[in-house]
């Protein structure tokens, strides 16, 4: 896995895709506070995991990235912020500090945070319908967005999280639930990007099965960070979730356990990429090197 790939595609779009959050949003709305309090959690930073996975398919397959194509891969952050925004709430998580800064309902006020997540989550599709991107991936695009956020995605995570708290959750229940909150909107990522390069189904199956395996490593390395790390370095609060009794990787294994189960999904993942490289002909360097985030 090369870092230095990941490093220079990150050098590249990171910089593109804030500044068209910023821009895109400056005039979301005719309610200034609406406004204010939608850019306030989308500008607020974060690594931009998502849309930078879209575009890394489109990279792996030859795809010139057009405003269209722009467009449509940026819109998920708008989906993940809406998830972030309600997931700090009183009545779901209760986070003070979101990136180092005040939760959206500590700036604003409860009530302008909910109304802010809302206005995200249905522009969010918006921009994916009016990308200009053909009708038949615009159409597909959707659902699949759809299907990752809604009450069999990361929704029904949510509320397996939500009711799974002070209960003790068998290692099956854990996967399933993270399956749905944190890495269907992953696994949305990559396949938004396969869906607009038109991979043949055989290697989206793959990059698909990919996708899962990050997903999963994704939550398995939070959950260690939320035990090893200090709330100044995750720019959040951390040891909350022992606090809270939710059930998470290092508590149902240990973190020796959950460390070895990292090393699993990532080594998942790396599997697909070599099947996925050897049914497609592609170079998957890229891709893997997003594995780079668990491992360096």
């Amino acid at each position: 896995m090369n870092k230095q790939l990941l490093t220079e595609f990150e050098s590249k779009w990171r910089p593109q895709i804030n500044q068209y959050l910023d821009e895109q949003l400056q005039a979301c709305s005719d309610q200034p506070t609406l406004t204010d309090a939608m850019r306030y959690s989308v500008l607020a930073g974060g690594k931009r995991l998502r849309p930078l996975l879209t575009l890394a398919i489109l990279d792996t397959f030859d795809i010139v990235t057009t405003a269209a194509n722009l467009r449509a891969s940026v819109a998920v952050e708008l989906m993940h912020t809406y998830s972030l925004i309600h997931d700090d709430l009183p009545a779901m998580d209760n986070d003070q500090l979101r990136r180092g800064e005040p939760t959206n309902h500590v700036k604003f006020g409860e009530d302008v945070a909910i109304l802010a997540g809302d206005a995200l989550q249905p522009l969010t599709f918006e921009w994916i319908a009016d990308s200009g991107l053909p009708a038949s991936i615009v159409a597909d695009q959707t659902l699949a967005l759809a299907q990752a956020t809604g009450p069999r995605g990361m929704v029904a995570g949510q509320i397996a999280d939500v009711l799974g708290a002070g209960q003790h959750l068998a290692l099956p229940a854990l996967q399933q639930l993270h399956r749905e909150k944190t890495g269907a909107l992953i696994h949305y990522a990559v396949q938004a990007g396969l869906i607009q390069a038109q991979v043949q189904p055989a290697v989206q199956e793959l990059l698909l099965q990919y996708a899962d395996a990050y997903g999963l490593a994704f939550q398995i390395y939070d959950d260690i960070l939320d035990v090893t790390s200090t709330p100044a370095q995750l720019g959040k609060a951390t040891h909350k979730d022992a606090d809270e009794h939710k059930n998470t990787y290092p508590g149902l294994l240990g973190l020796a356990g959950a460390r070895t189960a990292l090393e699993q999904a990532v080594t998942a993942a790396q599997t697909a990429l070599v099947k996925a490289s050897a049914a497609s002909q592609r170079d998957m360097g890229l891709l893997a090197a997003f594995l780079t985030y668990f491992t360096d």
